[in-house]
């Protein structure tokens, strides 16, 4: 059948036509205990859906499919993840980055078998709010589980649909201006019987087909009702907000030794993007500062320390959604002072071969590369 504009019924036959032979069905959180394909209704392990679910908000799948695989070696159940140290969540995390879905799905594995515990009830909820109260949990992940682990009709709208549905109407606005419009729009495509394969068949024909940069219009079903395809630039689909440069800081670092050789690091207090993680100490250079005044002023300030700053280790950038940052890191002698957590949670004298204990944020790891290479001259 092929659909013509915006025809909900010949939409979603057109799609799933399309991904019983194009889709990805080997996704292993998508497929039963026995490695099949799931028959309509019959329900999945949601543990691991559910953690693919939050490990895929805002991280591709190629890069996050090794971490899941490690994570479900490490933590293949709820009660497992439930009853784990918090740094041993994070030290599976690193690297993912937004570290602060590591810690809310610790979270909501205590919260989920406490409130099964209550009700002497299987701990997954079956409604979309029983997902949403969980922290870390939004409207589209939530109605993505519901559809993909109980095949229950609940829209989805992550960032493929949303440019599939901008492109398949040439919407001349930004879909995050028009989030109750996309909305309404995805639920009218949903095929009600089966909920499960047609948000996969969604997000497959975003992910392979109407991807960012050169969609490959060719081999979409939908081609002859897209509107952006007809009007000859799919590309300029979804149309963008004027972008703004994100600011840029400079981080003087602290790699401090004492006189044993051992390195000081402290674990940032339970907030932000990097909530709970190791790091070394530094902040931020003020106007006119010189980066050594930098690391001295900062590690008085935050650990209640003196040091002597010595040469440049590293200097490397790194770059967040929202800021750009270039570290400048110096080796640095401790001096005096009893290093003291003053805006951190604890503060620790490890061995430089320890540190591979800790959970540190992706920038890091180079540090830690430079500070072992520098010790072994």
């Amino acid at each position: 059948m092929t659909p013509s504009p915006w025809d909900p019924a010949a939409l979603r036959s057109a799609l799933l036509v399309w991904w019983e032979d194009h889709g990805r069905h080997d996704l292993p959180w998508k497929l039963t205990a026995q490695g099949t394909r799931p028959e309509p209704g019959e329900p999945l392990c949601v543990f691991s859906l559910w953690t693919a679910e939050v490990m895929l908000q805002q991280t591709q799948l190629a890069v996050m499919l090794p971490y899941w695989r490690r994570w479900m070696v490490a933590f293949p159940d709820l009660v497992t993840l439930a009853a784990s140290d918090q740094q041993a969540v994070l030290l599976h995390w690193q690297g993912l980055g937004y570290y602060a879905r590591a810690r809310r799905l610790h979270q909501a594995a205590g919260s989920l078998l406490a409130a099964a515990a209550e009700r002497a009830a299987d701990p997954w909820p079956r409604t979309l709010e029983g997902w949403l109260a969980l922290p870390g949990i939004g409207r589209s992940t939530a109605g993505s589980i519901l559809s993909s682990a109980f095949d229950r009709p609940h829209p989805i709208l992550d960032g493929n649909v949303q440019r599939v549905l901008a492109r398949l109407l040439a919407h001349p606005e930004p879909p995050r201006r028009q989030g109750r419009l996309f909305w309404a729009l995805s639920a009218e495509l949903l095929d009600p019987l089966r909920p499960r394969d047609f948000n996969q068949a969604l997000m497959d024909l975003g992910a392979t087909v109407c991807t960012p940069r050169q969609p490959a219009c060719g081999r979409c079903p939908w081609r002859s009702a897209c509107a952006a395809y007809a009007a000859g630039d799919p590309q300029a689909y979804p149309v963008s907000d004027p972008g703004k440069s994100p600011p840029f800081q400079v981080i003087g670092v602290a790699v401090v030794l004492d006189d044993s050789g051992r390195v000081l690091i402290d674990q940032r207090l339970e907030e932000g993007l990097l909530g709970g993680l190791w790091e070394f100490p530094g902040g931020k250079q003020e106007p006119g500062e010189a980066i050594e005044a930098t690391i001295v002023r900062e590690l008085v300030e935050e650990l209640a320390i003196e040091v002597e700053v010595g040469e440049e280790l590293i200097t490397l950038e790194h770059a967040y959604s929202h800021k750009r940052l270039r570290f400048v890191v110096h080796l640095c002698r401790w001096r005096s002072g009893e290093p003291q957590p003053l805006a951190s949670q604890q503060v620790r004298w490890v061995e430089p071969e320890r540190l591979a204990e800790f959970p540190f944020p992706a920038a890091n790891a180079r540090i830690i590369a430079a500070l072992r290479e520098r010790l072994t001259r």
